[in-house]
């Protein structure tokens, strides 16, 4: 199985503490967002772990401790996008965010850390020309540390509306030509860019219908065969593996205007109050009624050993 930590907060820029006690305490409890009552215990045993999923704004965290996740395949998605503090209020300056982003290659290679310019919004400061300009300067820097770009543009999620309402779907000629321009920026840096579920096929702007975690990565990632049974059951648009999230929605103190997994900054804040460290849940701890369910867990590795 893979473990998402996480697309519902930003476990590795808040919460590395948390995380890394529980990888030495062996399992996690993980509450389901829809029925809190329901919670699921993951065991983190490399044997039937796979690989650990991070997506984060902010890597830095994770530097000290990546010797203990040596077991486990490892990919890391850093989101380092364009925007100001009026956006990302909470993100650190894209200068620490890089720097954090090299010394990871470094230690891990290039093929374990990928970029995500993401998501894709057009307003009067942050238009076509820009997001060409800064995308040009990042990706010559980023070429050094990765091999992959994943894009996407922005949905219009229930929570993304009400913390931004000025927010706008870019138009598809608009798509077409930011996709054409990162398409040839990357190609001159040595960098396949990809696109994230979206609707819109951009294969002819040279942006091909990306899978964050393919089969392919996670053998590459694994150096093992992958079993011929697993499927995606993600959302629509996507085909990646299907991932275990461990995150915690409205729980990321970034406070991105455009994140649709926070409702707003008071709920935020009082999540994040209930935080413990030494909880073997993310935000909180047991309850009286709560219904325990070991998880079904199962490897996706074949028994064969291959190289690459």
């Amino acid at each position: 199985m893979i473990l998402f930590a996480s697309g519902r907060t930003d476990i590795p820029a808040f919460y590395s503490e948390w995380f890394f006690n529980r990888i030495r305490a062996g399992f996690i409890d993980v509450r389901n967002p829809y029925f809190p009552q329901k919670v699921t215990r993951y065991s983190l045993n490399p044997k039937v772990v796979d690989c650990i999923l991070f997506c984060t704004k902010n890597p830095a965290p994770l530097i000290p401790h990546l010797d203990e996740l040596k077991e486990f395949g490892i990919y890391i998605f850093v989101t380092i996008t364009p925007y100001g503090k009026e956006i990302e209020p909470n993100v650190p300056e894209k200068s620490a965010t890089i720097k954090a982003f090299a010394e990871i290659s470094d230690k891990l290679g290039k093929d374990k850390i990928c970029w995500r310019y993401d998501p894709i919004f057009i307003n009067s400061t942050y238009t076509v020309a820009t997001h060409i300009r800064e995308y040009k300067k990042m990706c010559q820097t980023l070429c050094q540390y990765t091999d992959r770009c994943i894009i996407s543009f922005a949905d219009l999620y229930s929570k993304t509306k009400r913390n931004f309402p000025e927010l706008k779907e870019v138009s598809e000629a608009d798509q077409r030509f930011l996709a054409g321009s990162f398409a040839r920026i990357s190609s001159a840096c040595g960098i396949t860019v990809e696109s994230c579920a979206e609707k819109l096929d951009l294969t002819d702007c040279g942006v091909c219908p990306g899978e964050c975690i393919s089969r392919e990565l996670l053998e590459k990632i694994t150096n093992v065969r992958l079993l011929n049974d697993v499927h995606q059951v993600l959302r629509k648009h996507c085909s990646c593996l299907p991932t275990r999230d461990i995150g915690y929605y409205n729980s990321c103190p970034h406070l991105c205007k455009y994140c649709y997994a926070n409702y707003d900054e008071k709920t935020v804040r009082k999540n994040f109050a209930l935080h413990d460290p030494n909880s073997s849940f993310l935000i909180g701890n047991s309850r009286p009624d709560d219904i325990l369910k070991e998880a079904n867990q199962k490897s996706f590795k074949d028994t064969q050993l291959f190289m690459f």
